[in-house]
């Protein structure tokens, strides 16, 4: 604290004279004290946690308004092809979907699924709620995740995503549906 100190005098001293002059003291010690603050009462440690557990409510709120936003965005791909390494309305991949759908709302996401899948909180399924990512594995030679979708509803146990296919392109699916299930890998909160 004391160099940030004598550091941000030099400084001003710099820039406001132009020449800093050194003054020294020969044989005199500085002492420095620091008074030491008060720790919050207990009533107002209460208040402090409302006002937290209000941010968080606040951020919450934000976030599921973001989420309901890159839905919509999601949504409206619906119908268009599949395209490997695709991100227009000519065609898209499953990864192209969400980095465009994101990125829409100036949510940077890597644009492979693999990538994708090391941001964000590992969730539970019990945790899943909409504008979560969920990743599958749909290979039978790698077990590397390759395809992603975006969780647009929570019905109970029934999880629904939009995503890319290769037969029907960008389409809603049930996490119910035997093969996604099988191949479902994991989920993760990214907002």
């Amino acid at each position: 604290m004391l160099k940030k100190f004598i550091i941000a005098s030099l400084c001003l001293g710099v820039t406001a004279c132009g020449v800093v002059k050194k003054k020294t003291t020969y044989g005199s010690n500085r002492k420095v004290t620091v008074a030491a603050s008060e720790l919050p009462s207990l009533s107002d440690r209460d208040s402090l946690s409302d006002n937290t557990s209000d941010n968080r409510d606040m951020e919450d709120e934000l976030n599921l308004e973001r989420s309901e936003e890159i839905i919509n965005t999601a949504m409206t791909f619906t119908g268009v092809k599949y395209k490997y390494g695709g991100t227009t309305r000519k065609g898209m991949d499953c990864s192209g979907l969400l980095y465009v759908s994101f990125l829409e709302h100036d949510i940077y996401l890597p644009r492979v699924s693999y990538y994708m899948a090391n941001e964000g909180k590992k969730l539970r399924l019990e945790e899943v709620s909409k504008g979560d990512l969920l990743f599958f594995t749909t290979s039978k030679r790698r077990k590397r995740i390759n395809h992603v979708g975006l969780v647009v509803a929570v019905d109970g146990e029934d999880i629904r995503f939009i995503h890319s296919t290769t037969s029907r392109g960008v389409i809603v699916s049930s996490l119910k549906e035997g093969y996604w299930n099988y191949a479902f890998v994991k989920a993760t909160r990214v907002l």
